[in-house]
């Protein structure tokens, strides 16, 4: 049988039983093939496979359809946190996460969330402010970074880099003047609020957290020559020429001996030949270009050499 859209009007892609239920929705036409059932008391409609979708993307789809689908049959008492809080403000997420575990948390002495394929957290009232993102109660930017002191040094700094991007005007730049999810204060105060798993880390990635990166790529890169005693290169500086004519925007730099850094990341045809064009018009004003691809993020010794054989021909 198929749901009739003026029964499920309102209903959206995922909706709890009881609701379809108060607007006439009949057990067989909750028991169609066209909805799956994630949770007890849950149906989510199923989209068709997009065969030509990223993994990543492909992982971050299911874990948002999770948590919306969860979201339909959590309690007033619970809010999502950790991992799944992180997703939910379109953070960048480490490989080792699962989209098929929801994390939710209470900051009360009652029963943690109990149910196949979630996570429950028990939050102290103190550690914890919470939003709503699409009516689902969210643990806010800085308290979910601050949650997630089990993650390694460098997932936190892409993490906190990503909450504290200042979205500055500038050639090019998307979104000029949006507001930051957090800043450094904020993530700080998460800390100092109390006793967190992994404080160590979570103050050694403060001290790392930049305000002007624009990749996870940019921020491992940027570490990476960090960890092999490189200087800090300046970040995402735009670039003008003898007669102050624009060149590019640059993901790193060093702009006194005039080095640019350059992440390369998957390209379509078009944005493959801006590229080329736009390293080619920096060469072209002087300026010397590393381009790093995902195989030499993955040898980070490797990265430095390159990178300091530069600095010493320049310097």
């Amino acid at each position: 049988m198929v749901i009739r859209s003026e029964q499920i009007s309102g209903l959206g892609d995922e909706f709890a039983v009881r609701d379809a239920r108060r607007l006439g929705v009949g057990e067989g036409a909750l028991r169609t093939r066209r909805l799956a059932r994630p949770f007890h008391g849950v149906r989510q409609r199923l989209a068709p496979a997009d065969p030509e979708e990223e993994p990543y993307s492909a992982a971050r789809r299911l874990g948002l359809g999770r948590i919306r689908a969860y979201a339909a049959r959590m309690t007033t008492r619970e809010f999502i946190s950790h991992e799944s809080a992180a997703l939910l403000w379109g953070a960048p997420l480490p490989t080792s996460w699962s989209p098929e575990t929801v994390h939710s948390a209470i900051s009360d002495a009652g029963g943690l969330p109990d149910a196949a394929g979630v996570r429950g957290h028990r939050v102290s009232p103190r550690h914890v402010d919470v939003r709503e993102i699409d009516s689902i109660p969210t643990a806010a930017p800085a308290c979910t970074w601050a949650m997630l002191g089990a993650w390694s040094v460098p997932d936190l700094v892409v993490l906190g880099d990503y909450l504290c991007r200042v979205w500055r005007r500038g050639h090019g730049r998307p979104d000029a003047g949006r507001s930051p999810l957090a800043d450094l204060d904020e993530l700080r105060a998460a800390v100092r609020r109390g006793r967190r798993i992994g404080i160590p880390r979570l103050r050694e990635a403060l001290d790392l957290i930049r305000t002007d990166s624009w990749s996870p790529r940019e921020t491992r890169c940027r570490l990476a020559l960090l960890a092999h005693r490189l200087p800090e290169p300046a970040l995402n500086i735009d670039v003008f020429d003898e007669r102050g004519e624009f060149v590019a925007c640059v993901d790193m730099a060093y702009p006194v001996l005039r080095i640019a850094i350059e992440y390369q990341g998957g390209h379509n045809a078009g944005q493959y030949a801006a590229d080329v064009e736009r390293l080619e018009r920096l060469r072209s004003a002087g300026w010397a270009v590393i381009e790093v691809t995902s195989a030499l993020l993955r040898e980070p010794q490797l990265l430095a050499e390159r990178v300091r054989a530069v600095i010493r021909r320049r310097s």
